[in-house]
């Protein structure tokens, strides 16, 4: 199963826990913060002003 943009950011680290290094490494410092519950990472991309493309193919690979 791939990471999509619709996922949640809580999911992507329930699921994947080497996610948080990549999440970290591209800008996203906070998630464990109560929003990363409810926000789906195309969200999260938008408000930390991050490249979902860029960050889509570093989680996958």
């Amino acid at each position: 199963m791939a990471i999509t943009k619709d996922m949640l950011i809580s999911e992507i680290i329930r699921e994947y826990p080497e996610s948080i290094e990549i999440l970290i490494k591209n800008g996203m410092g906070c998630i464990g913060c109560p929003a990363s519950q409810m926000e789906s990472l195309e969200e999260a991309a938008m408000v930390h002003g991050m490249d979902l493309e860029k960050l889509l193919e570093a989680l996958n690979n």
